[in-house]
């Protein structure tokens, strides 16, 4: 036991003893500082270093985004939002895809690709070819059949009251049924700056189709909302755009007076309940109130 006591108060004492450290000029040997140090000053001073860093690592760790970088110390919560931020992309990624196929089908049917309702039927069932499943091409075939009928048998009938073909008659004397009666709150423009006119009317009106057709396109767009597209013969279209529901599926034959859609505010060029409608005559728009009253 004193041997024991002995060897602790000689270590504390070597901790204690006290050393002076000078700094001298290497050339002229003068004295530039001295420094009266201790062991225990020293482990002090490293001590209190080496503790000063960790607390300083601990808190950018913490307090910082250093920490995303650590695996397995990343927040939950941000996990979370970057699999909802995922979602969103996806999402976003499948309505781009979609209204690029609505554009591309949109665009041929304005510069006069499509010339009938049957092939107008093929150019939308190649797009929906990558969608539908495979059971689908027999209902398809049904239906181009059944479209290449009905337009023979309106044919004949329009070519019984008049001396020349449908297709050939002049916009002027084909009658067109008013999609909706109410107030035009912003008329046909043309050069691109407004291709159709915007009719007001109650809400839950049922819109009608002016003529007699098949329904060539009914989907949402981002900027349109619920949009429908009818053609028709004589090289005609027409477009009712910013519905609240849609009632008619494309490949649809419907018949003047017709009810197709229920007016409404979607899209983000709407900003009221109205119907935007437009008329286009081989490929080009025309203002629909020189054909149709809509009072």
């Amino acid at each position: 036991m004193p041997d024991e006591n002995t060897a602790e108060k000689t270590l504390m004492e070597r901790l204690k003893d006290t050393y002076r450290l000078v700094i001298m000029n290497n050339e002229t040997f003068e004295e530039v500082g001295s420094y009266k140090l201790s062991l225990l000053n020293v482990y002090i001073i490293l001590s209190s270093i080496v503790v000063s860093v960790a607390l300083v690592v601990i808190a950018l760790i913490i307090f910082t985004p250093v920490k995303r970088y650590i695996p397995g110390y990343g927040d939950i919560n941000e996990h979370k939002e970057l699999l909802a931020l995922n979602k969103e992309i996806a999402a976003l990624e499948e309505e781009l895809v979609a209204q690029k196929a609505y554009t591309d089908n949109f665009r041929k049917i304005l510069v006069g690709d499509v010339q009938n309702e049957t092939e107008i039927s093929e150019e939308a069932n190649i797009i929906d070819d990558s969608l539908l499943n495979v059971s689908r091409i027999k209902e398809d075939e049904l239906l181009r059949k059944e479209v290449e009928f009905e337009e023979k048998i309106n044919e004949k009938e329009l070519t019984k009251s008049a001396n020349f073909s449908p297709r050939e008659m002049p916009l002027g004397q084909i009658f067109l049924f008013p999609p909706i009666k109410g107030e035009i709150s912003a008329a046909f423009m043309m050069n691109g700056k407004h291709d159709g006119v915007d009719i007001m009317a109650p809400k839950n009106t049922p819109v009608k189709a002016v003529l007699d057709g098949y329904v060539i396109t009914s989907d949402w767009t981002l900027e349109t909302g619920n949009t429908i597209g009818i053609q028709h013969t004589n090289t005609l279209i027409s477009f009712y755009k910013h519905n609240s529901s849609l009632l008619k599926k494309r490949g649809s034959f419907v018949k003047a007076g017709e009810a197709v859609a229920i007016i409404g505010n979607t899209g983000t060029l709407s900003d009221g309940p109205h119907l935007h409608f437009e008329l286009w005559y081989k490929g080009k728009p025309v203002d629909p109130q020189e054909f149709i009253n809509f009072d």
